[in-house]
């Protein structure tokens, strides 16, 4: 703008160009955040719905003779109401439903359902009353702390599932199963939610920090086999105690017998 034009107020010939192209690419961001927000308002709940209406279907034909129709439960299962999608998720994809038939607790066994068939069902029980979800991958990554959480399982865990993790027998006829080679998420999933005969503990229990320090003690003892050789099973003093009575006490009766007919 030149000294005069300053003296006598007047603006530049261009400047109302300039005002309108700044308006004009005001207005086309706006239109375009406010279309891409009712876009994605539209698009999402109707992908949430499509799954949850999926999830009943499946559920219906799978799970509804034993749960109920609307998972109040029945006699031959208990109710689904409020026990979240990452119960869900647990059972189904370890196995252990649908049950083959009635027992103490559901054995693990070949999975039945794809993850995204897992996932529709986990949707529609969800959709019946909050219950716990999935958590974020931080927190069964198994990169926290191996020694910290060795020593929450030795403290929460061992008396049941062996210091190694072997499992044990529980009264009657259940028992405590393995954890060897098993999904993080279902590590999680089973300290969560509480299946069975475990207890549940919960973000007051064990942190989601801590929860994740014990899977990561359990896939270091994955990836590291026993140091002192043949780890009998990890099971302790019962499979060392018969190992000793039917191989030691058994062959030291073997070499005596073998003594006493070369004497003869």
């Amino acid at each position: 703008m030149t000294q005069s034009a300053r003296r006598s107020g007047r603006r530049h010939p261009l400047f109302g160009a300039l005002l309108l192209v700044i308006g004009l690419f005001a207005t086309g961001g706006a239109y375009a955040a406010t279309s891409a927000g009712i876009a994605h308002a539209e698009t999402t709940p109707l992908a949430a719905e499509a799954l949850v209406e999926e999830g009943e279907k499946l559920f219906m034909a799978n799970c509804a003779s034993c749960h109920g129709m609307s998972g109040e439960g029945s006699e031959a299962g208990p109710s689904v109401i409020g026990v979240g999608a990452l119960s869900v998720d647990f059972q189904v994809s370890t196995g252990r439903m649908p049950m083959a038939a009635s027992g103490p607790q559901a054995a693990v066994k070949p999975v039945q359902f794809t993850q995204p068939q897992t996932d529709a069902m986990a949707a529609w029980v969800a959709s019946l009353a909050p219950g716990p979800g999935y958590p974020d991958p931080e927190y069964y990554d198994a990169q926290g702390d191996v020694a910290n959480g060795a020593e929450l399982f030795r403290i929460n865990c061992a008396m049941c599932h062996n210091v190694a993790g072997a499992g044990g027998a529980l009264t009657e006829g259940k028992y405590a199963p393995h954890l060897r080679d098993l999904q993080p998420i279902n590590i999680y999933g089973a300290m969560v939610t509480g299946p069975q005969n475990m207890p549940v503990f919960n973000d007051m229990n064990l942190s989601p920090e801590e929860k994740n320090d014990v899977i990561s003690y359990l896939k270091y003892m994955d990836e590291n086999p026993s140091v002192g050789g043949f780890s009998l099973g990890s099971l302790g003093p019962v499979s060392e105690g018969l190992f000793i009575w039917l191989i030691g006490l058994g062959g030291l009766i073997a070499v005596a017998i073998w003594l006493t007919a070369r004497s003869n």
